[in-house]
């Protein structure tokens, strides 16, 4: 069956999409796995609905280079900061115990070495978008597994990036020797990368600042952002993933990284439904049922192996077994740069379409059942509790967890004229402080007192829902509009916050409205304002009767 007219094709396999992630959602499971899914019933397969190839693999590309933009925009000084250790620690050590293991693995079932090679490296890699989706949905994306979760995934996300570099530059046939080829790149990448922190040091700064009152150019400025970096990235025989994810890291520390990071995440979750149907489309029924023993050996191996190296990891580094063992169950599924990297080999002509079938295969198994393993990770830890025991270390040598969770003494949303000087008296309380605000210039003007600075809109539930609120026990907001505080306050109470409130108010109304939990307390300004001023006309006038001589 061939449907006339791209348009009409995309759109078709649009609502496919819907109706299969909709099923999807019924039985708890990522999108990923729906849109693989739709790619496979959509292909030639399937019903043979994707006919416009060329239109379907510009969406896919669109799609990843988001995707990587989004994925260097998370590398925040601060949390590698925070969880640096751990999380360089066990993201490399799973790496590289998974693919030396799995390359074994795969030579067993008789495979050349190079296919070997990309499947082992394929199966190291855990999602990025799966995890953080789900463990946002728990609530559990600021806990301490949570966070060192998210640390040894960027960490994966960074191996992912020089693997593609050296793919890129070794898989092309018939050129020079190898050698020069990864000197040549090198040096190519280097120059790359100098300009960009050129341009993201002196030059984007000043144009965000300037496009930050318009949150729609600042979001047209970072696709374009991405996007460029991207094709200028192929022009210079790199791939064009390394582009928008270098696009990403020189923007990750700027102010604007969550309010930007907010708004593409709908566009990537569009735009990577198209590569996953141009993967799905390439798949065959016949490639599928040869690889299905490999790839039932292989997802166990990911959905035991995985997490037990990471739980062994983190043991030796002194974490209770319940957080070593949340942080474990990331890892038990593999990633969509896993696919990704294949799709990349396969164009390259490295691997046939038996070795994408099986990754896919694998990735359907993993992503799926480790699904369940996040969902209902409580019930499994209660479960195997006693026997996880053996990962601890004595008591003695356990990790301080609670300092590692608390950072920020407070999250300040506001820094305007009150808001700021708030942050100036609990600055010289030494109190180390996160400051969120809209405003640019106000952000500038809080930052000499030495704080850490966040651009964005919480009155947006949208930006609200990736504030940090694992990383303190005290929020503060300090700005009049009675709609961003309602927003606030329901934000972080759905997120399950315990910590103190506090929230403004300028009527009796609105402090009635905000005042109905026991960890929140109400600053009403105009009637503290009121209030000094009424004491301090009360004293004047008693002053003034008591000087006043009486009558006789």
């Amino acid at each position: 069956m061939v449907i006339d007219g791209p348009f009409l094709e995309i759109g078709i396999i649009l609502v496919l999409a819907a109706v299969v992630g909709s099923l999807a959602r019924l039985l708890k499971q990522p999108l990923i796995v729906a849109f693989i899914i739709v790619g496979i019933v959509a292909g030639p397969t399937g019903l043979g609905l994707v006919s416009s190839e060329d239109e379907v693999r510009l969406l896919a590309k669109l799609g990843i280079a988001i995707l990587l933009f989004l994925v260097g925009l998370k590398l925040d000084i601060h949390l590698i900061r925070a969880t640096g250790l751990v999380a360089l620690l066990t993201g490399i050590g799973q790496v590289v115990f998974t693919s030396l293991v799995g390359f074994l693995i795969v030579l067993a079932f008789g495979f050349d070495v190079i296919p070997a090679l990309y499947i082992a490296v394929a199966l190291t890699f855990s999602s990025t978008i799966i995890i953080v989706k789900l463990l946002g949905d728990k609530r559990e994306l600021d806990t301490l597994h949570g966070r060192i979760a998210v640390g040894f995934l960027i960490v994966q996300d960074i191996l992912v990036v020089v693997a593609m570099v050296v793919i890129v530059t070794i898989g092309q046939p018939g050129q020079t020797s190898a050698t020069s080829e990864l000197l040549t790149t090198f040096l190519g990448s280097i120059a790359f990368l100098v300009a960009v922190a050129l341009l993201s040091r002196y030059v984007i700064p000043k144009v965000l600042n300037w496009m930050a009152s318009s949150p729609e150019l600042t979001l047209l400025f970072g696709v374009a952002w991405a996007v460029a970096l991207a094709a200028i990235s192929a022009l210079l025989g790199l791939s064009m993933e390394i582009g928008a994810f270098v696009a990403g890291v020189s923007l990750a520390s700027t102010a604007y990284r969550e309010s930007l990071g907010a708004r593409m995440v709908s566009l990537r979750d569009i735009l990577i439904l198209f590569f996953f149907i141009e993967l799905g489309a390439m798949l065959t029924f016949t490639d599928a049922v040869e690889q299905l023993w490999p790839a039932i050996v292989l997802s166990l191996f990911v959905l035991i192996g995985n997490p037990i190296i990471v739980m062994v990891i983190m043991g030796i580094m002194g974490y209770r077994s319940q957080v070593s063992f949340r942080a474990g169950l990331v890892v038990a599924q593999i990633s969509e740069f896993s696919l990704i990297l294949i799709a990349l080999g396969f164009s390259l002509g490295q691997v046939d379409q038996s070795v994408l079938s099986l990754v896919t295969l694998v990735g359907i198994i993993t992503i799926t059942v480790s699904t369940y393993f996040i969902l209902y990770s409580d019930q499994l830890y209660g479960w195997l509790k006693p026997g996880l025991r053996i990962f601890e270390r004595s008591s003695a040598n356990i990790v301080d967890e609670e300092r590692q969770a608390h950072p920020y003494d407070a999250i300040v949303v506001g820094a305007g004229r009150m808001g700021s000087e708030i942050v100036r008296g609990l600055v010289e309380r030494k109190a180390v402080l996160l400051v969120i605000d809209i405003d640019p210039q106000a952000l500038r003007r809080v930052k000499k007192f030495g704080v850490d600075t966040l651009y964005g809109d919480v009155s947006d539930p949208e930006f609200s829902t990736h504030l940090p609120l694992g990383e303190t026990d005290t929020v503060i907001c300090a700005v009049p509009d009675a709609t961003t505080n309602l927003v606030l306050l329901d934000t972080i109470s759905s997120a399950g916050f315990t910590g103190k409130i506090c929230l403004t108010a300028l009527d009796e109304r609105t402090a009635n409205m905000l005042d109905n939990k026991d960890n929140v307390s109400i600053i009403r300004p105009l009637q503290m304002a009121a209030d000094h001023v009424v004491d301090g006309l009360g004293l004047a006038v008693r002053a003034e009767k008591a000087e006043k001589p009486t009558a006789d």
